[in-house]
């Protein structure tokens, strides 16, 4: 089973947010087969920008970091389907945009689940359901 994973599985992995955050990450990546897991570009890119701007860490770092997550998963871009798609939900459901475009990746990529900590919990769009993984 696929599952997606949004930004801030990332950040929290990346230590930002504190060791609790990052342990509770690293737990829920670890029980995840590497091989069911995707990682919308969109996420790579909110991850450059987070490590940078919010932990100061230097670009140089961030990139290694991104660089780090791209080796380890499958990375699903952002088409113009992917974008299309984004609008609709942004327009019909009231997502902002950046999300919409991770949950439309995750479906594009024929994942069952989106893990998010902070979309609509237990949301369901085209096969694909918004789980909160902290909530757990």
């Amino acid at each position: 089973m696929r599952i997606a994973l949004d930004t801030n599985i990332l950040v929290y992995a990346e230590g930002v947010n504190g060791a609790e955050r990052q342990a509770a990450a690293t737990r829920i990546l670890r029980d995840l087969a590497e091989d069911d897991v995707v990682v919308p570009a969109q996420a790579l890119g909110e991850l450059f920008a987070v490590l940078t701007r919010k932990a100061r860490r230097p670009a140089r770092d961030a990139r290694e970091a991104v660089l780090g997550w791209y080796d380890a998963y499958l990375i699903a871009d952002t088409s113009s389907g992917v974008l299309l798609d984004a609008m609709e939900l942004a327009t019909t459901h009231q997502f902002a945009l950046w999300d919409a475009i991770i949950l439309a990746v995750a479906a594009g990529s024929s994942c069952r689940w989106l893990y998010s900590e902070d979309m609509q919990n237990g949301f369901t769009w085209r096969g694909v359901t918004i789980r909160n993984p902290f909530a757990d």
